[in-house]
């Protein structure tokens, strides 16, 4: 049974490297069949989209790997702690790269006279959100399963994510709703975050205009929402199921 889970597995991950895959695609034959500039930064976004991806399964190898040492010296505890905060800043950090992706359905790369037809425009354009918005929903899974399965699991293993894993992942969710609000809105990106007086400097600029708190809010709350039932209607019934057949193998036949 378990197979059939991993075969599940393996089947939706190749369907989300599909979309990713066909909204690149669309945005090249845009440009091709109606003989109109490429619009390089729609592909630029599909790369960096993808990166929480990665920087996932990174974080969780160079955690993992952090903890050898501790094992043969315990005076370097140290070690995995503060792994595990440098990947979970990094990842923070870029995580909205994938969220990002919705404000594409604002069509602003449209231009008057460029002769693509809406039609076009809207599939690829709600592709290339798609694509975001499932490796947003990849990406934060990978997360939460590393945390529930990388801490103390003494009390047994649960019937679905804890409740204190939850709250991580909205948590991300929310930073990850105020970071494509800087991005659209203030034209910030994730490597800013190296210079953060001057992030700072210039999110208090922008928040000092007349609506603009009222408007982080209301873009932060409204797009939170979304992706809050987005990932919880996909994660909650795959994790519930895993960890159910987990528990069937665990405890073999009665």
């Amino acid at each position: 049974m378990i197979f059939a889970t991993g075969q599940a597995v393996v089947v939706g991950a190749l369907c989300v490297l599909g979309v990713n895959l066909y909204a690149g695609l669309l945005i090249v034959l845009r440009a091709k069949r109606f003989r109109t500039p490429l619009y390089k930064p729609m592909l630029l976004n599909i790369v960096l989209s993808n990166v929480p991806i990665a920087l996932a399964i990174i974080g969780f190898v160079v955690v993992l790997l952090a903890q050898i040492p501790v094992n043969d010296d315990p005076g370097l505890a140290w070690v995995g702690p503060t792994a595990f905060v440098l990947a979970t800043i990094v990842f923070v950090a870029f995580f909205p790269n994938a969220a990002y992706l919705i404000t594409e359905l604002n069509f602003s790369h449209r231009k008057e006279g460029d002769g693509v037809p809406m039609w076009f425009d809207i599939v690829m354009t709600l592709t290339l959100t798609m694509s975001g918005i499932l490796n947003a929903i990849v990406s934060l899974s990978l997360v939460q399963t590393f945390l529930m399965f990388g801490f103390d699991l003494r009390g047994g293993l649960p019937t679905s994510p804890p409740a204190w894993t939850w709250a991580v992942a909205a948590g991300i969710l929310l930073l990850a709703c105020v970071g494509v609000w800087m991005g659209r809105m203030i034209r910030l990106n994730s490597w800013d975050i190296v210079l953060p007086w001057r992030l700072l400097a210039k999110l208090g600029r922008h928040l000092r205009q007349p609506g603009k708190v009222g408007e982080l809010v209301g873009f932060t709350l409204t797009h939170f929402v979304l992706l809050a039932l987005l990932y919880t209607a996909v994660y909650a019934p795959i994790s519930m199921l895993v960890l159910s057949e987990i528990r069937l193998i665990s405890t073999g036949p009665r």
